[in-house]
């Protein structure tokens, strides 16, 4: 009996492996095309992963290593090892996924994909009426993708890394702050016109700067009513697949206290003292009693009040015509940032209010100075 190869360490090799002098390994195998292929890693057991990659892209008649898998595919076999993504972020990965897999470009094999080629299909994608937000995120997608690919020596150069905005122009919706006399004539639109079922929440998120996940998250042990004061702790999500969930917030940032204002504080009286009992609290991953329910006495989630505001959108623009810009909670969100930014606040103060990671967030997107503010500030100086 002949006897069995073993690496220095004593260890029996199979069949295709060898230990160059080197110390590191590799693996020879015939691909589907009946060509000799050969993989190498630094040790034995990463060998013997990537083995296990080459076993399954055979058996599944897909040639990684030299490069015939499909862009499709490509970002399958990315996704599938990737398990860090927050499942916010996954589910707009996932609407990309499946634009990529529906498209055309999607079915080019990534070794004949070149830099011309990745322009030229995102210009396509825009012409054919994507947003450059839109396509942002399937870049993302298709970029780590083809980095992998980098890594693993199956293609040269990544052909998905350049600045879209190059390419690109900036046709993102620009949500604009509310003014002062804009954001009372809201209120009282709501108020005379809305059934009271969430002038409540507008007010707050108005008075609080929250994203509407984190309001929603809320439960009754994130209000401190004696000391004015909310938690943020969570966000509270609902998806198709998943009807509650609970996420960390947006960012460890994210994790905050606000102090709370005359009008908010007496929002949240309003809505605890009006909340129902319900004779079973829900329970989504380990949390219960949330302070913002709605007629069936579940918590609600972003979606209700979402979709509540455009229908008031819609009954504003026939009673008064489109004198107000369109109004959404991240509208809210800008409001608050761009009152507290004007009305002096310092800027890392109001970094964490919002609970931006980076404070150029803060500035650079959530904040829009007037002329009249502009010049207030300006007569301050000067005067």
């Amino acid at each position: 009996m002949a006897e069995k190869r073993k690496d220095k360490r004593g260890r029996v090799l199979r069949a295709g492996e060898t230990q160059r002098k080197d110390g590191t390994y590799d693996y020879r195998y015939w691909d589907i095309h009946n060509k000799r292929r050969s993989i190498y890693a630094k040790t034995l057991d990463e060998l013997r992963r990537k083995e296990e990659d080459v076993r399954r892209d055979l058996a599944d008649g897909i040639d990684y290593t030299a490069g015939e898998i499909t862009v499709a595919e490509l970002v399958d076999r990315y996704f599938e090892i990737k398990r860090n993504v927050k499942q916010n972020t996954m589910r707009a990965y996932g609407t990309a996924i499946k634009r990529i897999h529906e498209d055309e470009f999607g079915k080019k094999k990534i070794r004949s994909v070149r830099l011309s080629d990745a322009k030229k299909w995102f210009i396509s994608l825009h012409d054919k009426g994507l947003k450059r937000n839109t396509i942002t995120v399937m870049q993302s997608v298709v970029r780590t993708a083809f980095e992998m690919a980098v890594d693993d020596d199956i293609i040269r150069k990544n052909p998905f890394k350049f600045k879209l905005s190059d390419l690109l122009p900036d046709d993102s919706y620009k949500r604009d702050a509310l003014s002062e006399a804009q954001q009372k004539k809201y209120l009282q639109f709501i108020r005379d016109y809305g059934n009271d079922n969430y002038y409540d929440d507008i007010v707050i998120l108005m008075e609080t700067g929250l994203r509407v996940s984190e309001l929603y998250g809320l439960t009754k042990s994130d209000l401190d009513l004696k000391g004015r004061k909310i938690f943020i702790r969570r966000q509270l999500c609902r998806t198709a697949e998943l009807p509650y969930f609970i996420c960390p917030p947006k960012t460890s940032s994210g994790i905050r206290n606000i102090p709370l204002s005359e009008a908010a504080y007496m929002a949240f009286r309003r809505v605890l003292a009006s909340r129902p009992t319900p004779k079973v609290e829900v329970l989504v991953d380990g949390c219960s009693g949330f302070l913002f329910l709605d007629k069936d006495e579940k918590p609600k989630v972003a979606m209700h009040i979402e979709n509540y505001m455009r229908c008031m959108q819609r009954k504003y623009r026939e009673i008064y015509g489109n004198d107000m810009p369109t109004i959404t909670p991240h509208v809210l969100r800008h409001t608050f940032c761009t009152d507290m930014q004007q009305s002096g606040i310092d800027v890392k103060s109001l970094q964490y209010l919002m609970g931006h990671s980076n404070v150029s967030v803060t500035l650079d997107i959530y904040t829009h100075n007037s002329y009249e503010s502009v010049e207030r500030a300006f007569r301050a100086v000067v005067c």
